[in-house]
């Protein structure tokens, strides 16, 4: 909630009082789609690390994310036996929390380039997706989590 006030809220009450709200929600509108995304990612890192380690991922105790100084590319997802340096990484993925559109070629490709620039990757790696609207079909993807996966984890 502290998220959203400061990107969105704070601004809005001083468009409020001088009668101008549609200022607001147009703000709201245009960035929210890109604010939520990455908004979740912090959640959706938290919610695999309740999730794992599971019969698929047994040795995942560790879920964060990797980038470098430029943000190019940017790793939404690395599993990991241990934090904060990993002594052998499980797998890489992308978040994309969007609501029409799924997880697709261009993401996976976007993945796959970006993981050889993580440390302790291979081209073997595993490649995983967190996915609203789930995944085009025939993507090489070794797991897909979707809204129901997530929110498995929390129900346990």
């Amino acid at each position: 909630m502290l998220r959203f006030w400061l990107a969105f809220l704070r601004r809005a009450i001083a468009d409020s009082e001088r009668g101008r709200p549609d200022l607001a929600l147009r703000r709201v509108e245009r960035s929210w789609t890109t604010w939520r995304g990455r908004a979740v990612e912090p959640f959706i890192r938290q919610t695999l690390a309740r999730a794992l380690p599971n019969d698929t991922w047994p040795d995942t105790e560790e879920i964060g994310g990797w980038w470098n100084r430029q943000n190019n590319p940017e790793i939404d997802l690395v599993g990991a036996d241990k934090g904060p340096v990993a002594g052998h990484v499980h797998f890489v993925g992308s978040i994309k929390w969007l609501d029409g559109r799924p997880f697709d070629r261009h993401d996976y490709d976007e993945l796959v380039r970006g993981a050889t620039f993580v440390p302790g990757t291979t081209a073997a790696t595993p490649t995983v997706a967190v996915s609203r609207a789930g995944a085009a079909p025939g993507l090489p993807l070794d797991q897909l989590w979707g809204p129901d996966d997530l929110l498995a984890a929390w129900a346990s």
